[in-house]
């Protein structure tokens, strides 16, 4: 199968497998919410495959294409975050076949004007909740290449933070909570699940502190902490289920929606099986 098609198809698996996975607050396949359907999410997986995979496109101009195919198709922002990170993963691991990690990084660094001109606009296009008066600049030309536009947002918005660091979280965090799922041989929704609790009990959630504060997100992030030791102790499925959509009705009653931390998932789930391909690619030769 064409590295491209590869691609592709674990990107849409990510995506599919966070949809399908009970995270607390987002919408999931158990409950909608915030005016927005699982199907929703999944109409916007199948549109943005080919734009994020596309190896004639920079990141920014398959970033500025997914969000286009993402309004014609749904007429909301699903996925912003989603396709920010996972266009610089497509890229960096349709370059050769090394480590994706270390790909990742000359990807992000030699990232130009032309990238933040495109991400800019799909921020204003996608118009995500919340932007505060900071990030409205994505309203003008950008001045700075995308990594110094990252850069000065990475202290206050965890998708950017990404950018700056060689996304830290998702290769130290995300992977290892994964990686300790999969070993605890944990099954179905249950290593998304383990690794969306991973992010939103160690971070404040970018998005929360953005509606509704950091004071709320900090608190939610507190909460998480204690659901996922819940659900690490217990074993029984209809026990954990409870636990988590009790957890869930709380936050979507209070219209509290941790986007972030499942955007970082579906990124997570996304380099893991990248992972997977190059280990093959490497080995198969």
């Amino acid at each position: 199968m064409p590295m491209r098609d590869q691609i592709m198809e674990v990107y849409l698996d990510a995506c599919r497998m966070e949809i399908e996975a009970l995270k607390p607050g987002n919408v999931h396949r158990f409950a909608d919410g915030h005016r927005m359907t699982a199907q929703q999410f999944l109409e916007s997986a199948e549109v943005t495959a080919r734009p994020i995979s596309d190896p004639a496109s920079p990141i920014g101009r398959r970033i500025l294409d997914a969000v286009v195919a993402t309004r014609a198709a749904v007429g909301t922002n699903t996925n912003l975050g989603i396709l920010l990170l996972c266009a610089p993963l497509a890229k960096a691991a349709e370059t050769d076949s090394s480590e994706l990690r270390e790909r990742l990084s000359h990807v992000l660094e030699t990232m130009d004007r032309a990238d933040a001109r495109d991400v800019f606009s799909a921020i204003a296009l996608a118009n995500p909740g919340g932007l505060g008066t900071a990030e409205n600049d994505v309203a003008r030309p950008p001045e700075v290449p995308l990594l110094v536009a990252m850069r000065q947002a990475a202290d206050r918005d965890m998708i950017a933070r990404q950018y700056v660091t060689g996304f830290s979280d998702i290769f130290s965090g995300g992977l290892s909570s994964y990686a300790n799922a999969m070993d605890g041989r944990e099954q179905g929704m249950w290593p998304s699940v383990l690794v969306y609790l991973h992010f939103l009990s160690s971070f404040p959630d970018s998005h929360v502190a953005r509606k509704h504060g950091l004071e709320i997100a900090e608190a939610v992030r507190a909460e998480a902490q204690e659901v996922r030791s819940n659900i690490i102790d217990k074993n029984g499925e209809f026990t954990r289920q409870e636990t988590l959509m009790e957890f869930d009705r709380r936050l979507k009653a209070r219209d509290i929606n941790p986007g972030t931390s499942a955007d970082l998932t579906v990124a997570t789930l996304f380099a893991a099986k990248l992972n997977f391909i190059l280990h093959n690619r490497r080995v198969n030769g």
